[in-house]
């Protein structure tokens, strides 16, 4: 079955994944795609400059997508905003190369934004693929400004049915997002200040601040790869985790409200973790968390941080 299926009766619905040096990861994705019901899908994918492996191959078994290849690494809001910007989709769903969907995950999706076109986001449920009785996503409160931290609702937790309502969710999830081209055109693309995390959430903020609702879906599933465990963090991720929280307090906690939020950041935050790396010994970490800190203040006056790109 090809993934492109044309139907005038449903609205056209833009799938866009990036894939960076996992082929047969994003390939695995694609034949999910191939096996579902609804009847009017494009596909597009990103390679974003994959270093270690020739992408091609996704376009060899999978000729009927547009495949592009940027020849660099865009970061996640890059390659997606390129997506979005060849899209023509009413409905845009940004889904990461690996997860799996299920044959009916999209109508639901699609039903949900067609009936209220207040709505300008919303994700599915997400449940672990290697661990398929637990739940990743279903929903998310809103970021706390001094933790610049959110709740995933549900996540962790055996799926016995205690989610099966649509819910209002502060943010959508990354792995599987939907919004349509019209809250796009309204409110423009991700920020490209985040290279990696948080552009996601920085978005639904904004989304939100356009007078927009985001709505987790509960009849829509879908499995996601990323493991239960985080694992022990590498010096690639305490950065960018880092620098990205961080900057999505500066982009979203303005006037006098960020007074608290900062000082929060400077006398407790940064402090702490900082010492806590030093004293468990972990001084590639330290090295890392630093820089992230320092990114700061060297990009304190630069406009690139507040702006909001379009196509």
């Amino acid at each position: 079955m090809d993934i492109l299926k044309g139907q005038a009766s449903a609205p056209l619905v833009s799938v866009i994944s990036i894939n960076y040096d996992h082929a047969e990861i994003t390939c695995k994705m694609l034949e999910s795609l191939t096996k579902i019901s609804y009847p009017n899908l494009e596909v597009i994918i990103i390679d974003n400059g994959s270093p270690n492996e020739d992408p091609s191959i996704i376009k060899k078994r999978f000729p009927e997508i547009t495949f592009i290849e940027t020849g660099e690494n865009l970061g996640f809001a890059g390659g997606n905003n390129l997506g979005i910007c060849m899209s023509k989709g009413k409905y845009i769903l940004l889904l990461n190369n690996d997860t799996i969907v299920t044959p009916g995950f999209l109508e639901p999706l699609v039903a949900k934004m067609e009936a209220n076109p207040t709505i300008g986001a919303v994700s599915p449920k997400i449940r672990f693929y290697f661990k398929p009785q637990l739940i990743q996503f279903a929903g998310l409160t809103n970021i706390n400004p001094y933790t610049v931290r959110s709740k995933g609702l549900g996540y962790g937790e055996e799926d016995k049915g205690q989610y099966e309502e649509d819910q209002v969710s502060a943010y959508a999830h990354g792995a599987a997002m939907m919004v349509s081209r019209e809250m796009v055109e309204k409110v423009g693309l991700m920020s490209l200040a985040f290279f990696l995390y948080y552009e996601e959430l920085d978005w639904g903020y904004r989304i939100r601040q356009a007078g927009y609702t985001i709505y987790y879906v509960h009849n829509s599933l879908i499995y996601h790869m990323e493991s239960v465990s985080t694992g022990s963090q590498s010096p690639f991720k305490t950065y960018y985790m880092n620098r990205s929280r961080i900057l999505y307090m500066r982009r979203n906690v303005r006037g006098s409200k960020a007074i608290i939020p900062i000082l929060f950041l400077l006398i407790v935050t940064i402090p702490k973790n900082m010492t806590f790396y030093l004293l468990q010994g972990k001084f590639d970490l330290f090295r890392a968390y630093s820089k992230a800190v320092g990114w700061q203040f060297r990009t304190v006056f630069q406009k690139f941080i507040h702006e909001h790109p379009t196509c």
